[in-house]
């Protein structure tokens, strides 16, 4: 697909074509194909316009009802910020008393959407030809957003005095240009020396403009986070989906953060003053009857020791408790069994109360699930349970769990 092509999909005939089409099946689109080009339509157009109505069925659990009037790179939907983080990243700009953004590496524009939704004059800027004019097509409904076809570094930022009024905001890229995986998806990179732009020329930008805001990688590693910066991880129905770092006043509290973001509620917050400096467990015989496990915006963030109770192991997010405990980053579990983590003893276990299929969750240990998974399975019992995998005092254990009763 070529920025022509997309221009045709925004507009005119192709855009009522591409609205036209209701979601279709993968084994009907050679027969969908030859029946729109059999209608006079141009081959090239009926091509874009099939992977287009594609993508937008792929886009309805991201984007939900908006995605059927977004247009969409592949590598565009999968990278792109979901809008309830976009708007989250919105407000901070807003709070601060910004007024115009510059966002750099927009992608597919869906935080600038967020943005220009919010009030705010935006500027979007992106390197790839195709991905730009899929952003302008997107950001059609804001004719004051302007996209911007450039790499992000030939830019030059708006400057005001005091630097309130204006921010810029930087999403680099975490995937190898031409490089694709056996999905035919681009390889993604982990190293901050491997981002583009890097990150020393977003570090730059934040000097140059003090309301910086960027989104990297979960992985961020902690000793990177910039002294007096806040650096917030955050997830979504418990998927760690980014780490966004705040400069000046777009920075709410300094230090490592937590947002765990659900559906239809306020995020819950953890800040490293809520982190409690509470002893590990030393054995086994400790655990009990409680089993507290933190959501992952908090393990990453390195928070977990705000968890109530006392730890199995530091930094690995699961906690024992003497009572059930109700907050919206944790899920609590009623302890079941726990013992040391040998196979047959394990299957032994199970087997002894027609358990045959069990649901493996690990942290802090390198253990493969699927094949935990195969050992523990014994064809002919049906009943299931949950067995958490993880390290008490370095020594790996098998707790079995379940939910706690309702009330």
């Amino acid at each position: 697909m070529d920025p022509e092509l997309v221009a045709r999909l925004a507009d005119g005939p192709g855009r009522a074509l591409l609205d036209s089409l209701d979601a279709y099946a993968a084994d009907s689109a050679l027969a969908l194909s030859t029946q729109l080009r059999a209608a006079g339509h141009d081959p090239q157009l009926v091509s874009a316009v099939l992977a287009q109505a594609r993508l937008r069925g792929l886009a309805t659990d991201k984007f939900g009802g908006a995605a059927d009037r977004m247009l969409f790179t592949a590598d565009g939907l999968e990278q792109a910020t979901r809008p309830e983080l976009a708007a989250r990243h919105a407000q901070r700009f807003v709070a601060a008393g910004v007024d115009a953004v510059t966002d750099l590496g927009c992608g597919i524009g869906s935080d600038a959407m967020a943005l220009a939704e919010a009030g705010l004059t935006v500027t979007a800027v992106e390197v790839d030809p195709v991905t730009a004019a899929v952003a302008r097509a997107n950001l059609a409904p804001w004719p004051a957003t302007r996209v911007v076809q450039s790499p992000a570094e030939a830019v030059s930022l708006p400057r005001e005095v005091g630097g309130r009024h204006t921010g810029v905001w930087v999403d680099p890229g975490r995937r190898v240009t031409g490089a694709r995986d056996v999905d035919g998806r681009a390889r993604r990179v982990f190293s901050l020396d491997a981002i583009s732009p890097s990150w020393a020329q977003v570090q730059a930008w934040a000097a140059e403009v003090p309301a910086t805001g960027a989104k990297l990688s979960p992985a961020l590693p902690h000793a990177a986070v910039p002294v007096g910066v806040e650096a917030q991880w955050s997830s979504w129905r418990g998927e760690v989906l980014e780490c966004a770092v705040w400069w000046g006043p777009l920075a709410q509290v300094s230090g490592r953060t937590a947002a765990v973001c659900r559906p239809g509620a306020d995020p819950a917050i953890l800040t490293e003053a809520d982190v409690r400096d509470e002893p590990t467990l030393t054995g086994i015989e400790g655990i009990g009857p409680w089993l507290l496990e933190a959501d992952r915006a908090v393990v990453r963030a390195g928070l977990s020791g705000a968890l109530p109770g006392r730890e199995l192991s530091a930094g690995v997010g699961y906690a024992c408790a003497d009572a059930p405990v109700e907050l919206p980053w944790l899920r609590c579990w009623a302890l079941v069994e726990a013992m040391p983590l040998r196979v047959k003893a394990v299957r032994a276990w199970l087997r002894a109360r027609a358990i045959g299929h069990v649901t493996v969750k690990k942290r802090g240990t390198s253990v493969d699930t699927d094949r935990l998974r195969r050992e523990l399975t014994v064809p002919g019992l049906t009943r299931s349970a949950t067995l958490v995998v993880t390290t008490v005092a370095g020594h790996p254990v098998a707790l079995v769990v379940e939910p706690p009763p309702r009330a």
